[in-house]
């Protein structure tokens, strides 16, 4: 099953309103879209999502590694996707977000050339899914009132950021629990703001507050000091930016550095190195979270089907498009209070709107 072609798009949907972390704020999410053309007449689709503060890419360097890529691939089989990746590892040593949409398309192709969804493909089955909503930074009475609108609209978990002023990020939260009451779950996500004694000194006093976990309290280089801080800390730590690769998997694992892992399409590079670090993990006794960027629901279909597949992967944090003010995809994975119904359709279930693909500029 031969490539024939492989279409790039500039695929940009506008944000309603900036999403700000403790790392950086993004005011639209500059996305990419890949359609892969087989000569048997199949096309597999594929998302990016560059998200600079955290992958360090933009759209423009993915699109330039995507030309590569696409020159790469035309005339090879597209069913042998270890092999792409393989020649793909060879020169992409960045740019994460744009071979994890190739290898999604790859992935969409061979489940409908099986005619099998993507999820019974990775050996997964449907079983009840649920994902958190984000409540970026802001005001404590702002994000307060987030909060309980997400818990009115059904939600049963919520995820806060934080990562700045250990004393706000605290008020922050004592905002959102007098909001929500004491039965909501709350996880937090520090992107790496907290120094190794902040980190320490905010957990212990966000105790109080019944965090499920936190994610990045510290820098993504300094392993050491995220073992410390894991050390002292009253509530369980994630890794998030300190993990990419299976590589980074086992580091972490050696380091004893986290308890559990947030495995993103976006980082890992696809599905293919997303289920290596699920297995990693799984080997090491380690539960995982399906987390995202701010991905459509193309991508976050994708995800979605990682999550069945793995009985470790027991968080989801898959609401990148809820701040979307456009919705282009066809089909793909709903969301209702939380709950994730997936599609049961060959391949990755998705398709884009063909009205809103041409208003896309092409590459």
């Amino acid at each position: 099953m031969k490539i024939k072609d492989v279409d790039i798009y500039y695929f940009d949907i506008p944000l309603a309103e900036p999403f700000k972390i403790a790392i950086g704020t993004v005011d639209r999410a500059t996305n990419v879209l890949i359609r892969v053309h087989t000569e048997d007449g199949l096309t597999g689709l594929g998302e990016a999502c560059p998200f600079p503060p955290i992958t360090g890419e933009t759209q423009e360097t993915n699109i330039a590694v995507a030309k590569n890529l696409r020159d790469m691939l035309i005339g090879t089989d597209a069913l042998a996707i270890e092999s792409f990746l393989d020649r793909a590892a060879g020169f992409v040593r960045t740019n994460p977000s744009i071979v994890a949409a190739f290898d999604m398309a790859l992935h969409d192709i061979l489940g409908k050339a099986a005619s099998l969804p993507i999820y019974r493909l990775l050996g997964g089955e449907l079983r009840p899914l649920a994902t958190d909503i984000t409540v970026d930074l802001n005001s404590p009475e702002t994000m307060a009132e987030k909060a309980r609108k997400f818990i009115h609209q059904g939600y049963t978990k919520i995820k806060v950021k934080v990562g700045q002023d250990p004393e706000l990020d605290t008020a922050r939260l004592e905002a959102i629990r007098s909001a929500i009451g004491p039965e909501p779950m709350i996880s937090i996500d520090a992107n790496q703001g907290w120094t190794v004694p902040q980190a320490i000194s905010a957990l212990v006093g966000m105790e109080r507050f019944k965090i499920e976990f936190v994610e990045q309290p510290v820098a993504a280089w300094d392993i050491t000091g995220l073992r410390a801080v894991r050390e002292r800390s009253p509530i369980p730590i994630m890794a998030d930016e300190a993990l990419f690769s299976p590589h980074d998997a086992i580091r972490l694992i050696q380091a004893e550095a986290c308890d559990y892992f947030n495995i993103k399409l976006m980082k890992a590079g696809g599905l293919s190195n997303s289920l290596s670090i699920a297995q990693i993990a799984e080997a090491a006794n380690i539960r995982a979270m399906v987390g995202c960027m701010l991905e459509t629901r193309l991508a976050l279909t994708a995800a979605a089907h990682l999550m069945t597949a793995r009985r470790n992967i027991v968080f989801a944090d898959l609401d990148g498009n809820m701040s979307h003010t456009i919705d282009p995809i066809i089909g793909g994975m709903e969301v209702k209070g939380g709950v994730i119904t997936l599609p049961d359709s060959p391949g990755l279930g998705v398709d884009v709107d063909p009205a809103f693909i041409k208003k896309l500029r092409r590459v």
